[in-house]
């Protein structure tokens, strides 16, 4: 999958393309430490290992494939990260009481995917690249049989301080304009949103 939108390209993050996924992810934030792994393993897992097992564990999951995430780039260089897969391969979300209790979808269904994580390097931040990362992913999960997509964003506008590494899960509003419904919140700030891929686009 190649997507162009409004100069921006997106790819999934191949074998070929570990490199640009590490400058996508040490761009400012928890990226460069988390290697977008902490979805994926339990908390005492991720704790008991250092940033450079994380990237090869990283590496590991690109180099086995399928793509685990989508990289977008500006002018060449990688510039944003957007993980998406099958739940089922982001086991610590249903471990999470904020999404378990709010999801209308049942944890084993493989067919449900999930939009966990964005990563936009510092210099390319406020140029709505979250957004073309989101549609991005929708259309991967389209095109490889998502039934449902499901996100788990913030609500900076419900009086919660959030700061700048907290906006990984992306935000409500963007979310929302992708067409995104909201299923629940388990506080405030905190939401379940659903597309349903069977549905007709409108």
């Amino acid at each position: 999958m190649t997507e162009h939108t409004a100069g921006v390209t997106i790819e999934p993050a191949t074998a070929d393309r570990f490199d640009d996924a590490q400058h996508a992810l040490t761009g400012g934030g928890d990226g460069k430490s988390c290697q977008c792994q902490w979805w994926t393993i339990t908390s005492t897992r991720f704790n008991a290992t250092s940033a450079d097992e994380r990237r090869t564990m990283l590496r590991d999951e690109i180099a086995a494939g399928p793509p685990p995430a989508l990289i977008a780039y500006i002018d060449g260089e990688a510039a944003g990260w957007v993980r998406v897969g099958p739940r089922t391969a982001q086991p610590r979300l249903g471990r999470t009481k904020a999404y378990a209790t709010v999801s209308e979808e049942p944890w084993d269904d493989p067919a449900v995917w999930a939009i966990s994580c964005f990563v936009v390097r510092r210099e390319h931040r406020g140029r709505g690249l979250s957004a073309h990362l989101l549609d991005a992913a929708v259309q991967h999960a389209r095109d490889n049989g998502a039934r449902v997509v499901e996100g788990y964003p913030v609500d900076p506008d419900a009086g919660h301080a959030h700061s700048a590494n907290s906006l990984y899960h992306g935000v409500v509003s963007t979310f929302r304009d992708a067409g995104f419904r909201e299923v629940g919140r388990s506080r405030a700030d905190r939401a379940v949103m659903a597309l349903d891929l069977a549905a007709p686009r409108v």
